[in-house]
């Protein structure tokens, strides 16, 4: 078969592109210096003169990849960058630059949920005796909750516009609720440093703090969907930019009203008081003191 200019290959924690130097096939070998990935620019870690070939190995979060979460999916994506060397002469140029965008699709198979689901209520355990399942999602979304939000990066003053979701077959109708959320420069809620933006079985508590306007979107489009807005920020003297969030969603029956302990409440500044998506105001009380009972398994 022919011989293609650049190979990928996509595994489990990282991605291999190999590189034919002889990219543009025209018998002329580009050099592995002109040759980076990624916006951070990595170079190659491994050259092989008798094959000709130039490769990089990162892992799926290095040199500035970017991911996608769909229904289905985990995609990475990156570029790959020629960029000539000027040559003898600098009044001509003979190369043209050239980016390669690269792609790495990872089906999702599991569930999304930071714990398991112990139902309580008749109805949903005769349809855990059918394997009923429960797909939780997170998605970052664009500015007018069409769709998904292309692009994972963010500046400063923008806001990020998150959508919480749950899909069941059941014949019982939930609600969704988000109990906590924690932002951190690794993966897991434990990681150092963390930063709550909710707390308390539903809490914001991002938007308590000064110069934010977090909240949750009120109404819900439907019961077994919660939106939240919070405004972007940065781990203070980490030069880090990658932030990871991880949320613990659960569900109860739509019917159940929303307690202390089931509830999605925002600070409002203006009125210096915390309000539900749902329910009477003083589910919301607890907030303030930083205690709403116990915490779910």
């Amino acid at each position: 078969r022919a011989q293609l200019p650049v190979e990928v290959q996509c595994q489990e924690a990282q991605l291999v592109v190999t590189v034919h130097r002889d990219l543009f096939g025209n018998g002329r070998l580009v050099s592995a210096a002109e040759l980076s990935l990624g916006p951070a620019a990595c170079k190659h870690s491994r050259l092989d003169p008798s094959q000709k070939t130039v490769t990089f190995s990162a892992g799926l979060h290095e040199c500035g990849s970017t991911v996608q979460v769909t229904p289905d999916s985990l995609i990475y994506r990156t570029l790959l960058s020629y960029e000539p060397s000027p040559g003898s002469n600098p009044a001509i140029v003979r190369r043209d630059p050239a980016v390669i965008p690269i792609e790495c699709h990872y089906p999702r198979r599991d569930n999304v949920s930071s714990g398991s689901i112990r139902p309580t209520w008749a109805p949903f355990n005769s349809a855990l005796a059918s394997q009923e399942k429960l797909l939780f999602s997170l998605r970052l979304m664009n500015e007018d909750w069409s769709a998904e939000r292309d692009l994972s990066a963010f500046r400063l003053g923008d806001v990020l516009n998150i959508q919480a979701e749950v899909g069941a077959h059941s014949h019982v109708p939930l609600r969704l609720f988000v109990d906590s959320c924690v932002a951190s420069l690794g993966p897991g809620a434990g990681t150092e440093p963390h930063y709550a933006i909710i707390d308390f079985n539903g809490c914001l508590v991002d938007g308590r703090s000064d110069a934010t306007s977090s909240a949750f979107v009120t109404p819900r489009p439907r019961q077994d969907v919660l939106r939240f807005q919070i405004d972007a920020f940065r781990f203070a003297g980490d030069p880090r930019s990658l932030i990871y969030i991880t949320c613990h969603l659960k569900v109860t029956p739509a019917e159940q009203s929303p307690d202390a302990l089931n509830k999605a409440c925002s600070f409002s500044k203006a009125r210096n008081t915390w309000a539900p998506v749902e329910g009477t105001r003083d589910i919301c009380s607890c907030c303030e003191l930083g205690n709403c009972g116990r915490r779910p398994a």
